[in-house]
């Protein structure tokens, strides 16, 4: 992949970010600016009906090192463990929410994607409920 559409793919990642950044603090939204850029790139990825080739393989790049991008958080844990000590309960809560909602729109998302491309019939989904 040549080296342009690299850095091309990784500037149309940083733009919705920083986009969706701009966004939040200019409507103070609650949310995180980088969700909202996501949340819009997925919105022109719709409109666009494809992935692009060079960005699917940037971003696919960028998943397979996603440990690496949650370091500074989990030293930020750690930072402030004391803290984490003394709520530990709404944190706890937060965490199983999260991956509970997660898990269920992750199955819901799969289970539609499966039926849209065929890899799964109306009749074996029927015979899974049984």
């Amino acid at each position: 992949m040549p080296l342009l559409f690299i850095a091309l793919s990784l500037a149309v990642l940083v733009i919705f970010q920083i986009a969706g950044d701009f966004l939040v603090r200019a409507l103070g939204l609650p949310v995180p600016g980088s969700l909202v850029g996501l949340v819009g790139l997925t919105l022109a990825l719709l409109v666009l009906g494809r992935v692009p080739a060079a960005l699917g393989k940037v971003s696919g790049g960028l998943l397979r090192n996603m440990m690496l991008m949650l370091a500074p958080a989990v030293v930020g844990l750690i930072d402030n463990f004391g803290r984490v000590r003394d709520e530990w309960l709404p944190f706890l809560l937060a965490g199983v929410a999260g991956a509970v909602i997660t898990l269920a729109v992750t199955a819901v998302i799969l289970q539609h994607l499966l039926r849209k491309s065929g890899a799964v019939s109306t009749d074996t989904a029927v015979e899974g409920k049984a």
